[in-house]
């Protein structure tokens, strides 16, 4: 594991790193209930891909999780995961970690140190998704709704419409 930055702020140790331990990361998911891939491959791929993680641990154990990824230009907060036995009171969905209050501001801590290593690493826009609760805590960090913009998915294995030919045949 390679360490960049490790702080600790009322027993709560924040590491900015370039990877975790794969198998601490699917136990992590595994106990927000949050669904992820099963493929070990595709779990390496993913934090391959990552440029910066942050984590948060209370006595040695993984409490929340930010990840920030790019392609050299633009940057995404692409996951942002906190325990809800660390959020507070106001926590009551508590589905898949998501930041649905942080009273001790233990999500804000990692998603501002993975924002900061998207700047220093020097992209010039930086995007989140939000679920539902997660749009105010986006906002507090001081994001902003896209206008015009409707976020969208298309599914792994989900078929493409028929494409014409790009070139015609005829001479």
């Amino acid at each position: 594991m390679e360490t960049e930055d490790v702080d600790v702020f009322d027993g709560i140790e924040f590491e900015t790193m370039a990877k975790p331990d794969p198998q601490e990361l699917l136990s992590f998911y595994k106990r927000q209930n949050y669904e992820t891939t099963r493929s070990r491959e595709k779990l390496k791929r993913m934090m391959d891909n990552t440029l910066c993680f942050v984590t948060a641990r209370r006595n040695g154990e993984l409490i929340g999780l930010a990840r920030g990824v790019t392609d050299g230009l633009w940057g995404r907060l692409a996951e942002c995961k906190l325990d809800p036995a660390y959020q507070g009171p106001a926590c009551v969905t508590r589905k898949d970690g998501r930041v649905e209050h942080d009273s001790a501001g233990i999500a804000r801590e990692m998603a501002c140190r993975a924002i900061e290593a998207l700047r220093k690493y020097g992209v010039e826009r930086i995007d989140a998704l939000a679920h539902g609760t997660e749009v105010d805590f986006c906002e507090e960090l001081g994001f902003r709704k896209l206008r015009g913009l409707v976020a969208m998915e298309l599914a792994g294995e989900a078929p493409l419409p028929r494409r014409a030919l790009a070139v015609s045949n005829a001479v």
